[in-house]
């Protein structure tokens, strides 16, 4: 006989473990305990020596879907003579480890109670156990126990507190267990607050609201969204108008992945996606090109053959959509580039010129959490907006000590590195506005008190002008720790680095819209060597100035200008009559000429944007990114002669677009079909790779920065290095545009830590340098 003392960490609680973990040691005929810590989980277990190593391997065989063990600490104690297994009450006195789970799209079982008239959860919309249900937006301490979550202030009738103690029942120990008689409710209120319905009568109301073509607001998991038939080309039109989004794609829920079909191509990867608990909105191909497919209209998404699609995740949202009956427009509950909304009287508030009804319930959101967006590539899933069913599961990052990441300024996020994990926060969104500036502060709160963490170190971006850089610098002198400042693209660089464990040297093409470079320009079609802590900038494309500003992300037009200008001077409107009024051209010649608001900038999404502008495709944008889209999608699949694109022989390299301009204006000039020079311009990028990788000679290469969401782009590079010999690391469960700087940022700061503490010495700010050349 013996009895061992087990210590599991990872993300083992709110999956199902303790419950897994009592009937893998009953099974065994094994005594003892588990319960939870702050840490993870502490079991401890006695009986016959074959039996107890049988348990310890069944941990991670045979854990639930969810669970994620990173470690299992195994050590003999002496024989209690226990016989019998029990779950002890938790044991909040252990430091809290990165524990926490994603929440959970609902399981097949708790879906067929849902739909089961003879079940006590018929039509009941919280329905969940210990398989699935809420889990990140609810937690409020740990460890994880319903007294620290939420759910405290619902007290569970005598039938649910029965299941919650029944071994045999898959809502053992279930902390969200809930049902009609003691859980929350819905309510349907009118955009005043008045009260409309209240239980499945709110839910009929509210589906009749979608039919009729209004837009409703709907309380969900992690936030509001709203909601409308995305059949009806007015009731898409009415939310663009209210929303004031009026190009920009919008996700539709489907009833099943039948009603999917029609719409979109769907692979057996995809729908194992789809179907996944994480269910994310996943980019999926149109049946036909620009055509949103039978019963969906294309002002959902105009001009994009990808629809991004997700399936009913929350029991709220399968009886919504059963009794609509057909795809809705699901899309953040917020104005453009603001926050997402999670309480009702902020709701009420913010959402009252939007929404025609707003479907409530009474359980407290406790952070907001907005769908993930992925999308499938040859090689598996692609992240590209970490948030519900991903964050905050946590990274493994060896050796680092606890510090803290504040990100970018769109698409934010934060980390937080613990007990050599880093946490990154789910998807905030924009810091442009206050509200933005608010939700990362308060985000910044929520990480360090539930994680009881307190940093050596933050990290931030090098801008001055980020709302994340101005709170950093706040935090570091109110904290007395110092800041390290990470160059935009090296952040992009050292975040796949550390999500794929690489530790350099790398060659990194960071190829993206715009971020800081050390030298005070605008960079982003950058080529980094990047090793420790630093980075040397061995290439990047030619620089060029962009009349305006930032002014030049909505309008093509004029990164096209300021590229012209280079090589012609003022001779550069010549080529864009077409696209300026009679006084404009002149008008930004002059800023270009005189160099008033216009920056230099070496941007790879700029020099996308100007192409998309020049080649005919799109001169304007309704939102960022719009044009390079429109020319990835133009360029299609096929292959086609590349446009010249030299690369220069100075240190660092310049990659000399004039060549592919001149040529792209002779083949407008001959009339070539705009898809074509797409294709070229694709084609001449994935072969500056290749130019780059090899003058460089190292073995692994970091593919990084939004140019790369591009699917056409990423697979020619990739294709090109690795016939090369190259091994090519991208992205894949962190995006690869501003959502992963953060995460990019604690691993440079890690790295220039280690090498204070090997010094000794390092002053209070700290830069993550350029290597020397």
């Amino acid at each position: 006989m013996v009895r061992r003392a087990i210590t599991v960490q990872g993300v083992v609680q709110g999956v199902g473990f303790r419950p897994f973990v009592h009937g893998a040691a009953t099974a065994r005929g094994l005594g003892g305990w588990v319960r939870n810590r702050t840490d993870g989980v502490r079991i401890e277990v006695e009986g016959p020596v074959t039996a107890v190593e049988d348990f310890v391997r069944a941990l991670a065989s045979e854990a639930p879907p969810a669970a994620r063990l990173t470690r299992v600490d195994v050590s003999d104690v002496p024989l209690q003579h226990e016989h019998a297994f029990h779950i002890l009450e938790s044991d909040a006195e252990a430091p809290p480890r990165p524990a926490v789970p994603a929440d959970l799209a609902t399981c097949p079982e708790c879906l067929a109670e849902v739909a089961s008239p003879g079940e006590r959860r018929f039509r009941y919309p919280f329905t969940n156990c210990t398989r699935c249900g809420p889990r990140w937006t609810l937690i409020e301490s740990l460890p994880y126990d319903r007294s620290r979550t939420a759910m405290r202030r619902f007290e569970p009738c005598a039938d649910c507190a029965a299941e919650y103690r029944d071994v045999r029942d898959r809502r053992f120990h279930a902390q969200p267990i809930a049902c009609p008689v003691c859980g929350p409710r819905v309510s349907l209120l009118s955009p005043d607050g008045a009260r409309l319905a209240e239980g499945d009568a709110a839910l009929r109301e509210a589906a009749e609201t979608v039919r009729s073509g209004r837009v409703l607001a709907l309380r969900g998991l992690g936030g509001f969204q709203l909601l409308v038939d995305a059949t009806s080309p007015e009731a898409v039109g009415l939310l663009r108008q209210r929303k004031h989004r009026p190009e920009k794609p919008f996700a539709v829920m489907f009833p099943s992945l039948e009603a999917l079909r029609p719409v979109c191509g769907v692979s057996l990867e995809e729908e194992a996606v789809l179907t996944s608990s994480a269910a994310p909105i996943l980019l999926l191909r149109r049946r036909a090109p620009g055509v949103a497919g039978e019963g969906v209209v294309e002002d959902v998404a105009p001009g994009n053959p990808w629809l991004g699609a997700l399936l009913p995740y929350t029991p709220l949202h399968r009886l919504l959509l059963d009794a609509v009956g057909r795809p809705v427009v699901c899309t953040s509950g917020n104005l453009s580039d603001e926050p997402l909304c999670t309480g009702e009287a902020e709701a009420l508030e913010r959402l009252r010129e939007v929404a025609d009804c707003f479907l409530m319930h009474d359980r407290p959101i406790v952070r907001p959490v907005d769908d993930s967006v992925a999308r499938m590539t040859p090689e598996g899933l692609q992240v590209l907006r970490r948030a519900r069913g991903y964050a905050p599961l946590p990274l493994p990052l060896p050796g680092a000590p606890c510090l803290l990441g504040l990100g970018g300024q769109l698409k934010s996020t934060v980390a937080l590195c613990v007990g050599e994990q880093v946490v990154v926060s789910q998807h905030l969104g924009d810091l442009g506005s206050l509200e933005g500036s608010r939700l990362l502060e308060r985000t910044v709160e929520d990480l360090l008190r539930l994680l009881e963490a307190r940093p050596v170190a933050l990290a931030c971006d090098l801008h001055p002008d980020y709302a994340s850089t101005r709170l950093a610098e706040r935090l570091s002198g109110a904290w007395g720790v110092p800041l390290v400042r990470v160059q935009h693209h090296h952040a992009h660089v050292a975040a796949c680095m550390a999500e794929h464990g690489l530790s350099g040297p790398v060659l990194g093409l960071a190829w993206d819209g715009a971020g800081l470079g050390t030298d005070g320009t605008l960079w982003g079609g950058e080529a980094l060597v990047v090793e420790g802590a630093g980075f040397r900038r061995v290439a990047h494309v030619r620089p060029f100035s962009l009349p305006g500003g930032e002014r030049a992300l909505r309008e093509p037009r004029r990164a096209a200008l300021g590229l012209l200008y280079e090589v012609e001077g003022a001779g550069a409107v010549e080529h864009l009559r077409e696209a300026f009024a009679a006084r404009e051209g002149e008008v930004l010649l002059t800023m270009l000429e005189r160099g008033v608001q216009s920056p230099r900038t070496t941007s790879m999404g700029r020099l996308f944007d100007a192409v998309a502008a020049l080649s005919g495709i799109r001169a304007r944008a309704g939102f960022e990114g719009q044009a390079a889209m429109a020319l990835e999608y133009a360029a299609g699949e096929g292959e086609a002669e590349p446009y010249p694109l030299p690369l220069g022989d100075g240190a660092p390299a310049v990659a000399d677009w004039e060549p592919l301009i001149r040529e792209l204006l002779a083949d407008r000039k001959r009339g070539v079909p705009p898809p074509i020079m797409a294709a070229r311009f694709h084609a001449a990028l994935a072969v500056l790779a290749e130019s780059i990788a090899v003058r460089v000679g190292l073995p692994r290469v970091v593919l990084s920065g939004g140019c790369f969401q591009n699917p056409r782009l990423l697979r020619d590079v990739q294709a090109r290095l690795r016939a090369r010999g190259f091994e090519v690391f991208s992205p894949r469960q962190y995006p690869p545009n501003d959502g992963g700087l953060s995460l990019g940022q604690v691993a440079v700061a890690a790295r220039v830590q280690g090498a204070r503490l090997q010094l000794c010495a390092m002053p209070v700010q700290l830069h993550a340098h350029a290597l020397p050349r």
